[in-house]
C-alpha cells in the first residue's frame, strides 16, 4: 500500500538535512513532490469511487464526492441500502437507511468532526495559515521500516493531527488524528498509500484507518478518481423533509 511510483521520485530535486529544514521547508518538498500549487488550484471537484472492507471482511461500494467551498458528500451503499453523510459549508447531514430511516437528519458531534476534515479540499498542509492550523516539526521517526519526518497539525477547534512524511518522497505514509468528544479523547491511525496521479496532481487511492492501537483496521481502496467533472451544489444541501398529509 505505500509503494510510492517511481514517478514521484523524479520530482524532488534534493532534499536538505534534518536539522536545516524548517516545517515549510518540508510542506514545499511535499507540494513539489505531489504536483504543485499550480496544478493542485486547477482542481476544483474530484469524484472518487472504491470500496470500504470492514471488519469481517464486509465489503461496501462507496463514493465521494469533493468540491471547492468545504463541499462533500459520501455515499455507502450496502445490500441495496445507500446511506448518506455530506456537507454543504454550513450544514452537515446524514441519511441513515438502516432500520427505516429514509429522513435527513443532522450529524452527531463526532460524525461532524469527521466529515469537515473530508471536506478540506485540499487537506489541512496546504495552506495551513489561511486555515488557522498551526504546524509544528515534531521530530523524526520510522514507519515500517521508512524514515519520516512528523508533522504535527493543530486545527482551530482543538483536533491535532501528525503527519508521518517519507523522507525520500516527502508525501504522508501514516496519519495519526486525536479528537475531543464530548471532553473525551478520540485517537485513530491512518495508513496511506497507492499514490497516482489525477490532474497533475499525485492523490492516496488507499487508506487502512483503525482505532489507535487496535488489530481491527477498516480499509478504503479507491478505483477511480475523477478530476473536475460537474457537480452541482444541490447534490451536498440537506434535502428538505417531506411535508405530512
Amino acid at each position: 500500500m505505500r509503494r510510492i511510483p517511481v514517478l514521484i521520485a523524479t520530482l524532488v530535486l534534493f532534499a536538505l538535512p534534518a536539522s536545516a529544514q524548517s516545517v515549510d521547508d518540508i510542506i514545499a518538498h511535499f507540494l513539489k513532490t505531489v504536483g504543485g500549487m499550480d496544478k493542485i488550484q486547477s482542481v476544483k471537484t474530484l469524484r472518487r469511487t472504491g470500496k470500504f472492507i470492514g471488519g469481517g471482511g464486509f465489503e461496501a461500494a462507496i463514493l465521494q464526492e469533493n468540491k471547492r467551498g468545504n463541499l462533500v458528500r459520501e455515499e455507502f451503499a450496502l445490500q441495496g441500502m445507500i446511506g448518506i453523510n455530506a456537507y454543504d459549508g454550513k450544514t452537515g447531514w446524514k441519511i441513515e437507511p438502516w432500520n427505516g430511516k429514509k429522513d435527513a437528519e443532522a450529524l452527531g458531534e463526532e460524525e461532524m468532526k469527521s466529515i469537515l476534515e473530508d471536506s478540506d479540499f485540499d487537506g489541512p498542509l496546504v495552506n495551513y495559515s489561511q486555515k488557522g492550523n498551526k504546524v509544528e516539526f515534531a521530530g523524526r521517526d520510522t514507519f515500517e521500516g521508512t524514515d519520516t519526518f512528523k508533522l504535527k497539525v493543530t486545527k482551530p477547534n482543538g483536533d491535532t493531527y501528525v503527519y508521518y512524511l517519507d523522507t525520500d518522497y516527502y508525501v504522508p505514509i501514516k496519519i495519526d488524528t486525536k479528537r475531543i468528544v464530548r471532553g473525551a479523547e478520540r485517537e485513530y491511525e491512518t495508513v496511506v498509500g497507492d499514490y497516482k496521479e489525477v490532474a497533475g496532481w499525485y492523490l492516496p487511492y488507499a487508506f487502512e484507518t483503525g482505532v489507535k492501537g487496535s488489530q481491527d483496521k477498516a480499509k478504503t481502496v479507491y478505483e477511480k478518481i475523477e478530476a473536475n467533472v460537474a457537480i452541482d451544489d444541490g447534490r451536498f444541501s440537506m434535502p428538505s423533509a417531506p411535508r405530512k398529509p
